[in-house]
């Protein structure tokens, strides 16, 4: 299995909305893009200061099943039109597991 982490921090202008929007936007992705075996999304639960706003979870079983992911056009459309408009920092890593 290959898995992906990505950890967003939102621009002080964004708005609820636009924070939903993401996650209804990314919550989507798993029923168009095949190769997703498994998919988490959430909001940080705010227990500690300093952390990252909001988190993706992904579970591939290969490493082109990630790259798939990666490059379909339907995840692209999010990161353009949703995620990059309030996007203050990100955070990623991918690891086999």
């Amino acid at each position: 299995m290959f898995r992906h982490v990505v950890l967003f921090t939102w621009a002080e202008e964004a708005t609820d909305e636009q924070r939903a929007t993401v996650a209804t936007e990314l919550g989507g992705l798993p029923g168009i893009i095949p190769e997703i075996r498994a998919y988490t999304i959430g909001a940080d639960a705010a227990v500690n200061p300093g952390n990252h706003e909001f988190a993706v979870v992904a579970d591939f079983d290969t490493v082109e099943d990630y790259l798939a992911y990666r490059d379909h056009p339907a995840h692209q459309a999010v990161i353009a039109e949703h995620i990059k408009p309030i996007l203050a920092s990100r955070a990623a890593v991918q690891f086999a597991c």
